[in-house]
Parts: structure tokens; sequence; C-alpha cells
């Protein structure tokens, strides 16, 4: 197993991608140097190490730069094979994670960036609507993956689970901020039972960040949001 120096993370604390790969290196027990990142400042590190998008997280492992966080996660089940994988063993199983894992990030992340980014109650309502119909088929997923077990791995939490996972901190701090709920446990009440345990593990409770943190950090990208709408008009 590598040692510390040879790993190092950018990220961001608040990105939920970056906490999707702090939660894969901890399930994997791999020791990692954090370099928090200031993306309204964005550092020759970051843009030296992701020329293509100059995003977090980037994964660092011996000099060699690895980008986008469901790539990152992958790599670290595949280079640390110690342990039980994050990912299903069978192909079919991958397969299906894959799939939910890209439903989760080109779906259901840009539906609550869309509360987020929403200027009237009228619109904040609008996009919980459109979030909670993304949100509805992950209910099936669950228990088509789970096979009745606690998480969409099953008995313990996988490449599935850290997928969706890294998004419910800010699920908490939308309600925090907009008093919206995006798990209904009315509506989908296997998905809220599975939220309610993953917050719990060790994983998510080492990765969470400070609601402040997230409040905060919505509050300078609602004010450049609405600096820019302004501009253009």
């Amino acid at each position: 197993m590598a040692g510390e120096g040879d790993v190092k993370l950018l990220g961001t604390v608040v990105s939920p991608f970056a906490i999707r790969v702090r939660m894969a290196l901890h399930l994997k027990g791999v020791s990692y140097e954090y370099l928090e990142q200031d993306l309204f400042d964005k550092g020759e590190l970051l843009l030296d190490s992701n020329p293509v998008h100059k995003k977090v997280p980037v994964l660092i492992h011996v000099g060699r730069p690895i980008c986008e966080s469901l790539a990152i996660v992958e790599y670290v089940d595949e280079v640390w094979a110690d342990g039980a994988s994050l990912l299903p063993a069978d192909p079919y199983g991958r397969a299906v994670a894959r799939f939910w894992a890209a439903y989760i990030d080109d779906k259901l992340f840009p539906a609550w960036i869309g509360i987020l980014r929403a200027a009237t109650e009228e619109d904040r309502a609008e996009k919980l609507d459109a979030a909670l119909a993304v949100v509805g088929p992950l209910e099936d997923a669950l228990a088509q993956c789970s096979g009745g077990k606690d998480y969409f791995a099953g008995d313990s939490v996988g490449y599935l689970d850290i997928a969706l996972g890294c998004n419910l901190f800010w699920f908490e701090a939308l309600h925090e901020m907009f008093g919206v709920t995006v798990i209904d446990a009315g509506r989908t009440p296997r998905l809220a039972a599975w939220a309610e345990r993953f917050v719990e593990t060790e994983a998510a409770k080492k990765a969470a960040p400070l609601m402040k943190s997230m409040v905060d950090y919505a509050g300078k990208l609602r004010s450049m949001w609405a600096a820019a709408a302004a501009a253009a008009k």
C-alpha cells in the first residue's frame, strides 16, 4: 500500500465530488495528504493537474493526476485492492452500479443545483418538483441493487452508496436554507431510511462538511449567479 507521501487529494471541503473521493479513500484505508483549493482563485497546482476541466477533485498518486470523481473512486478501488471491493464483483452488477452513478451525476446533481440557483420561491418550487422526479427512480434502484439489505452494495457501503451519499450533506444544507426536502420519506421511504443509515457511517462522518461552510459557500455562489444574471440583462 502506498504511503501518505505518495497520495494527494486536491479538493474543497464542500465539494460533493471531493467528499465522494474522501469517503472512498477512507473505506479503502488509504492515507493521503489533503490540499484544500480555492475555486474562486484557482492555483497553479490545480490548473496543471486538471488542465481540461480545471475542477476538483484531483487525486495525485506517485506524481500522476487522476481526474473526475467516479474515475478516481474506481482507480482507488483497483489500486488498493485489499479488503472489500467498492464495486460489485460481477460484470452485470458493476454495469448497473455505473449506470446509476452516471444518472446521479447527470440528472440529480443538476436538479439540486437548480434548487440552489432559484431566484424566487416559485422557481424554487418548480426546481424541487423536478428534483423529486429525478429522485424517484433511485427508490427502485436501491431495491434492485441492495437485494433488500441496508445499502446499495448490500451489507456494507460501496460504490453506488458513496456516489449518491456525497450529495446528502447538500440536501441537508438546502433544507437548512430553504426548508426543502429532496429525499422525502413519504415518496421514497426506502431511500430515506438508507440516507439516515448512510450519514451515520464512519466514512460519511469523516467526510462531512460543516453546515456553516456549505451555507457560506452557497451564499458566494448565489451572489455570483445573481451578478451574472444582472449583467446579462
